[in-house]
């Protein structure tokens, strides 16, 4: 999805001031927001890669708008009443009117730590040999899906070379539309920065990690 989320060499947005001594979280609801993004993805009624394409889509103004957890909350409350486990109404004035969803999983709160320190596990058995080797030269697809993708604009149709493989992992791209897990072997590919931003970048190489679908041989 060619979104604004997929900023990444966008002008006009100023430079990146990281905070010093940021703090975990800015305010107490943001606690609670990641709180209750933990508990409702355990809730098996979707997976972590459909919870970032509702993130992505969500209308432009707003996605600049919002503060990071703003949009977590937004893209939870999409997901809720496209699901039907909540009403716009019951939303707005915080009182549940109708019985709760069968079906739905429940994770107590003294769970919700521990479920966020395991994290999703992504990772599967291997089907067929790898494609690519540390060191192979490759080059990304040139693609534009309309739904969710992990493979960023500014790096597609580009060179690169294998720095990395990490084995086999859930595909995003399919994930997230409610295709399976469809699992590929997933690299880190490394990227020099001038075939990315030209001649006049002051950057030396950009890594990212990119399934086997996203590249083809140089």
């Amino acid at each position: 999805m060619n979104s604004l989320h997929d900023m990444g060499g966008t002008m006009n947005f100023g430079p990146v001031r990281p905070e010093v001594d940021e703090p975990i979280f800015h305010a107490d609801w943001e606690r609670k927001a990641l709180a209750l993004t933990v508990l409702m993805g355990a809730s098996g009624q979707w997976n972590i890669d459909q919870a970032r394409a509702a993130r992505e889509s969500l209308p432009p103004l707003r996605y600049l708008s919002n503060s990071y957890y703003q949009i977590w909350l937004d893209a939870l409350d999409r997901m809720m009443i496209e699901r039907g486990l909540v009403t716009e109404d019951e939303l707005k004035t915080g009182t549940a009117v109708r019985p709760g969803v069968d079906g739905v999983r429940r994770l107590q709160a003294e769970a919700v730590v521990p479920a966020l320190m395991r994290g999703s596990p992504s990772e599967r058995p291997a089907q067929a040999p790898a494609r690519f080797a540390v060191g192979d030269a490759v080059r990304t697809l040139q693609m534009h899906p309309a739904t969710h993708t992990r493979l960023p604009r500014y790096v597609r149709d580009k060179p690169g070379i294998v720095t990395h493989c990490h084995g086999v992992h859930v595909f995003p791209d399919t994930n997230g539309t409610g295709r399976g897990e469809q699992p590929h072997w997933l690299y880190t590919v490394q990227f020099e920065a001038r075939d990315l931003w030209g001649p006049d970048t002051t950057a030396s190489s950009v890594c990212v990690d990119c399934w086997e679908p996203y590249l083809k041989a140089a």
